[in-house]
């Protein structure tokens, strides 16, 4: 049973394909990772015997430009959530993004999400290392850690609506690999019942400060420490910085809090939206 994913750039090939008669099109259906030869037949799209897409289908999937559809055994079902909020994939030019009630949860202007995913590893990970991911959403930076060499990786995702989103995006299938730990649960909690000293890179990605105040907190920086080796390198994604009372910046108050938990080297990483740090 293969899956097939459309939205509107390839819809859009699709109908324009068909209204110049074309017999087939070439398209990518799991969203930019490769490309096929695909009929056209009967004014339809036909990604397999079971699933045919109309003129009509292909039109509804253009007009809905923020979002991606998969098709599987003749059904066409957007990728989203509404059981608790409002979860959906966005499709890009590269990797989809993941958006929570309207809030993209990546950098995506002018790059790519894998991309500024896989320059957050870079920032903190070595080959050989041991990694805790935490916030790991679609996986990007997991996965990133597990190619740039990682010996192990514990990915830590609080939603369950988001993990069954990545369960079905492709972009998010090598989390599945050998040497990439998935476990669900809260990073704030989870991170207490970790040996000290037990790994040698840490990304933390939270969510907003409004939403998960405790994950930017001195407490939970000490926790970060606690499990990083003498040496180990800590990544954290801020979001954009923005002004608190007194005037002050949302950085600079994480910044003095990692400092105090114990950290050094602590600095802004401006193009990344975060800071980086040693033990």
């Amino acid at each position: 049973m293969r899956n097939y994913y459309l939205h509107t750039s390839n819809a859009q090939q699709a109908l324009e394909a068909i209204k110049k008669g074309l017999p087939s099109v070439r398209l990518s259906t799991d969203l930019n990772l490769s490309e096929a030869e695909f009929a056209l037949s009967d004014q339809q799209l036909v990604l397999d015997e079971d699933n045919c897409l109309s003129v009509a289908e292909l039109k509804k999937i253009v007009k809905k430009t923020q979002r991606i559809y998969r098709c599987c055994d003749g059904d066409m079902t957007p990728l989203e959530d509404r059981s608790a909020g409002y979860y959906k994939l966005v499709p890009t030019a590269g990797a989809p993004l993941l958006e929570i009630s309207g809030v993209k949860m990546h950098i995506s202007k002018g790059t790519d999400p894998f991309v500024s995913a896989s320059e957050m590893a870079q920032q903190a990970v070595r080959p050989g290392d041991k990694v805790l991911d935490c916030c790991s959403g679609l996986g990007y930076a997991a996965i990133s850690a597990h190619r740039i060499g990682a010996s192990e990786v514990l990915t830590i995702e609080l939603s369950p609506e988001v993990m069954g989103l990545r369960a079905q995006n492709p972009w998010s299938q090598d989390l599945g690999k050998e040497g990439i730990v998935q476990r669900q649960g809260s990073s704030f909690e989870l991170i207490g019942s970790m040996p000290s000293i037990s790994f040698d890179a840490v990304i933390h990605d939270p969510p907003r400060f409004s939403l998960a105040g405790e994950l930017y907190s001195e407490a939970f920086y000490r926790e970060i420490y606690r499990v990083l080796r003498g040496g180990g390198r800590l990544f954290h994604y801020t979001g954009n910085p923005h002004i608190v009372n007194k005037g002050s910046s949302f950085v600079d108050g994480v910044i003095r809090r990692l400092k105090a938990a114990g950290f050094k080297r602590v600095v802004k990483v401006e193009h990344l939206m975060g800071v980086s740090a040693q033990k």
